[in-house]
């Protein structure tokens, strides 16, 4: 049935007198409605989280800690309601949802171990001529308010890891969640408010971010902006944010190598999850895989085999692999690229069919690096298959690209890991695994026009912090 929800301002529960509606991605059938913050609203909520920040900020470490920990353990016991949201109003596969939601069962359990492990360094002042009889040292300090804007993709987890490292280093927050999937983040306020956060600690914000997020990004009293999304967003950001600090994480067409020396089994398995998990809606999703010329009909072979077993439905049920997409103005869109790809020379292997705002699984060869397809981020179940002969043309393809988020690489020889390592200029390299793996402690995030910043708890608290220098003049 649909619902009604309010949004959070200063620990209350606010009614609003426009509403967007939340739909069953799946169905189509409304789940529930939302306020769109106005002006007024917005204001409240930000002086709603500058009072906030006074509290959290003056709040013992262990306190912050014992929220995010109670956090941890509410998500845990919801799980079951949880993940329905996520698959109800993202259209993600229960199974992908789920664990979505047990990564930030642990994504909040790093944050309380974080927030008491925050800490500053001395620095060894009798190094400089003239400081011998001074003493300094460094500490961290929250860094105020916080802006905080999630997508649609990972409507629990990306939102944890904005709010959770936020509250660990004593910051409050103004969260504004993507349009089409606010109600994870309201039940998570929910679940927070009820850990014990502190009124104004955390307030949620819903609109457009024509508006609603432009005031986020422009208003003075809002220290730093986090953001996931595309390039073109995050540069307006940089660009309107002024002084602020801004953390950016702005997506990729992450690469896949695979060496004549691989593990086909063990890449072919993981490359279809890299490839097609959640409609390929992820940052991180493999775009484009090089095949060594030796292996590349085997593993095409197996690749395509395990496509085809790829069930496409109802993601509220447990069986189903893939879920539709977040519209059908973006299923639209790929099948428009895959056509274009396709009138350019490309071969369709399978899928390449659209039916509303479903996508099949789609396997691409004979393409272009100039090809939309794979040179700018599909952001959908579509691949592409390159050939290589030589192990250092597969690297410097796999750089070839303005993105810089993450490459996987498989082969059995270290030299060549090491190789890809140095050659491919992105945030992260996995071996042996594809790029679309990401651990919650590690740090995340990109260059190029992948972004700037790093998430991950500890990296993420470091962003969100301020240092302060302290010297001690010793000299009598």
């Amino acid at each position: 049935m649909s619902r009604v929800h309010k949004t959070l301002i200063g620990g209350e529960w606010k009614e609003g007198k426009e509403l967007s509606e939340v739909t069953n991605k799946y169905t189509g059938e409304s789940i529930g409605s939302v306020p769109v913050t106005d002006e007024q609203t917005f204001a409240e909520a930000v002086q709603s989280a500058q009072d906030g920040f006074g509290l959290i900020s003056g709040m013992p470490a262990y306190e912050r800690s014992k929220i995010l920990q109670r956090t941890s353990e509410s998500i845990e016991r919801e799980k079951d309601e949880i993940t329905g949201i996520i698959a109800q109003e993202a259209g993600k596969a229960w199974k992908h949802a789920r664990a979505e939601v047990q990564r930030s069962i642990q994504t909040f359990k790093f944050a309380s171990e974080e927030a008491k492990s925050i800490h500053g360094e001395t620095v060894p002042m009798d190094a400089a001529v003239g400081a011998e009889k001074r003493v300094g040292f460094y500490l961290r300090f929250p860094a105020g308010v916080i802006g905080a804007i999630s997508p649609f993709n990972f409507p629990l987890n990306l939102v944890a890891h904005k709010v959770a490292p936020a509250i660990a280093a004593g910051c409050s927050v103004i969260l504004k969640p993507a349009s089409t999937t606010p109600l994870t983040s309201l039940k998570l306020a929910e679940i927070m408010m009820e850990a014990g956060l502190p009124d104004g600690a955390l307030n949620v914000i819903v609109g457009p971010g024509s508006t609603v997020g432009n005031w986020l990004v422009t208003d003075p009293h809002v220290s730093m902006i986090t953001f996931t999304g595309s390039p073109p967003v995050g540069k307006d950001i940089k660009e309107k944010s002024g002084l602020k600090k801004v953390t950016l994480e702005l997506g990729s067409n992450s690469a896949c190598i695979i060496d004549e020396s691989a593990d086909l089994d063990a890449a072919v398995q993981r490359c279809i999850v890299g490839s097609y998990a959640y409609a390929g809606q992820v940052c991180i999703s493999v775009q484009r895989i090089y095949i060594h010329e030796k292996v590349f009909d085997q593993f095409t072979q197996r690749f395509l085999k395990g496509t085809q077993e790829l069930k496409l439905g109802d993601p509220l049920d447990p069986e189903t692999d893939l879920g539709p997409m977040i519209s059908e103005g973006d299923a639209i869109r790929t099948e428009t690229w895959v056509n274009e790809a396709v009138s350019g020379g490309a071969k369709i292997l399978i899928g390449g069919k659209r039916k509303k705002n479903f996508y099949h699984p789609t396997v691409l060869t004979d393409v272009k690096p100039e090809m939309k397809v794979m040179a700018q981020e599909i952001f959908a179940p579509v691949v592409c298959f390159v050939s290589f002969s030589d192990f250092s043309d597969a690297v410097k393809m796999a750089d070839d690209s303005v993105y810089g988020l993450q490459a996987g690489v498989y082969t059995s020889d270290v030299e060549k890991a090491f190789q890809a390592v140095k050659g491919i200029r992105v945030g992260g390299v996995i071996v042996n695994d594809v790029p679309t793996y990401r651990a919650d402690q590690m740090p995340y995030g990109g260059v190029k026009d992948s972004g700037m910043g790093r998430e991950g708890l500890k990296f993420a608290v470091e962003e969100m912090t301020d240092i302060r220098m302290v010297v001690f003049n010793l000299q009598r």
